[in-house]
């Protein structure tokens, strides 16, 4: 339990604060302590009645636009369904629940003070696109993408499962199509998910195929801004967004998170520490997930925490502001060309083989190493470890020395644009370019049209980034 914040109600003792409520369902009597500026004699009394206010089931070629959805119960406790090798339940539903659909839009609408999930994409969908969407205040998911674990191959459904490489389906992809396939998340800002239920996220993706998420502003969450909950089945794509203000409640988490506790995760007559059978890895993982071109800061965690044998990601021209990024084992991994502000690269309990990459990066502290031996990976090299205020460029003999490798990795001043507005390109006479690093925009991250909103985005911190 988080330390500072409970949740406790339903005790007549307790309405005690302007803006609390209290009912007495025996005498079937609604006690309310009012907010200075509002007025009994003229206010509203409104009463959630449903989970979900719109459903779509099979439906086709749909577009919603400039809608406002609000006042959904709550399902907290009705979230009993697991979830792949997960700790995570779900509850399949939302304010707008998707079934069977196909070339949905959802477009310049608003999702706000829901009890449950606001969007929920369940099983076979195709091609829905939400877009310019504002979601606040919602007690569950964001926008969930959760597919049917009939379509997963020896699926496991609890985190302790393990099962045999002899007994274990060895065929590659999903087994039917129920799950949701090629669908997009754009300029949408999403904000205070997680209101109730804590195991949530902005957007989770869960056994799905082809999710884009792209330009979206996400902040102030108990968890995670953006979950992949396994390594079903690849091809998602996460680019231009912001994300910020997360693991608020929780911890041992990320910005971006992910697991790949996939059919070849612990199986239990194999060493998959020793490198045995990394091929096992893409047959669930069939194409990589990318993470591209984003801002993300994480002050309680990693800003990417790719954990439990998460495999085949591409993460590159990312902007991490303090949390670094961390690899947990997996396989095919290639991380290059961002910036870990005030942090590094954690690299934690490889696999022998793993097929990791690590090039061409900047970071400000040594990498912090759990239970990894040397040489790491296929390769670590190219990476610059920024020293403010010296000039003179030598060799990294630390980072060589951590990994094995980083056999023309160099540290010195990286000299960067205006660390102190958050701009982390370098100049052009920084010793980075020499390496290979490349200059990515700093000023694209989040939502492109206007949109409201009482929080301000990210800033950098000079005092420890320069």
């Amino acid at each position: 339990m988080h330390p500072e914040y409970r949740f406790v109600e339903g005790i007549f003792e307790e309405l005690d604060a302007p803006g609390e409520w209290y009912l007495d369902k025996p005498s079937r009597t609604l006690y309310y302590y009012p907010k200075p500026d509002v007025d009994l004699k003229t206010g509203i009394v409104e009463g959630p009645q449903l989970r979900s206010l719109v459903e779509f089931r099979g439906a086709k070629g749909i577009r919603l636009s400039g809608f406002t959805f609000k006042h959904t119960k709550r399902t907290f406790m009705d979230n009993r369904e697991p979830i792949l090798r997960s700790d995570w339940t779900i509850y399949r539903g939302g304010a707008l629940h998707f079934l069977g659909a196909d070339n949905c839009q959802v477009e310049d609408c608003v999702f706000e003070d829901l009890g449950g999930n606001a969007i929920f994409v369940d099983g076979k969908n195709r091609g829905l696109a939400f877009r310019r969407c504002r979601i606040e205040n919602i007690g569950a998911n964001g926008v969930a993408f959760v597919g049917d674990p009939k379509a997963v191959r020896s699926p496991l459904l609890n985190y302790d499962k393990r099962q045999t490489y002899a007994a274990m389906d060895k065929q590659a992809g999903p087994k039917t199509d129920d799950y949701p396939f090629e669908c997009l998340v754009e300029d949408c800002l999403i904000a205070r998910t997680g209101r109730v239920e804590k195991q949530t996220a902005p957007v989770e993706i869960d056994m799905a195929r082809r999710i884009t998420i792209r330009h979206c502003s996400i902040y102030e969450v108990p968890r995670a801004g953006i979950n992949i909950g396994d390594g079903c089945w690849g091809g998602h794509i996460i680019e231009g967004c912001d994300v910020f203000d997360t693991v608020l409640e929780t911890g041992d988490h990320g910005s971006f998170n992910s697991w790949g506790r996939d059919r070849y995760w612990g199986l239990t007559d194999e060493d998959m520490t020793l490198g045995h059978h990394p091929e096992l890895a893409a047959l669930d993982a069939i194409e990589p997930i990318t993470l591209r071109n984003n801002r993300w800061r994480c002050d309680h965690g990693w800003d990417i925490d790719l954990d439990d044998g998460s495999s085949r990601y591409v993460i590159e021209n990312n902007l991490c502001l303090n949390g670094g990024i961390k690899n947990r084992e997996g396989f095919d991994r290639v991380v290059q060309n961002n910036v870990m502000v005030a942090n590094s690269f954690h690299p934690h309990v490889w696999f022998h083989n793993s097929g990791d990459v690590f090039r061409r990066n900047i970071v400000f502290t040594p990498y912090q190493p759990i239970g990894v031996a040397t040489p790491w990976g296929k390769e670590v090299d190219y990476n610059f470890l920024h020293t403010p205020g010296v000039p003179t460029v030598s060799p990294a003999q630390e980072l060589a020395h951590q990994s094995g490798r980083d056999e023309h990795s160099l540290v010195g001043d990286a000299e960067f644009v205006d660390p102190a507005t958050g701009d982390f390109r370098v100049r052009p006479t920084s010793p980075a370019l020499e390496l290979g690093f490349k200059n990515f925009p700093m000023s694209t991250f989040g939502v492109r049209p206007p949109q409201p909103s009482r929080h301000r985005p990210p800033t950098a911190d000079p005092g420890r980034q320069t």
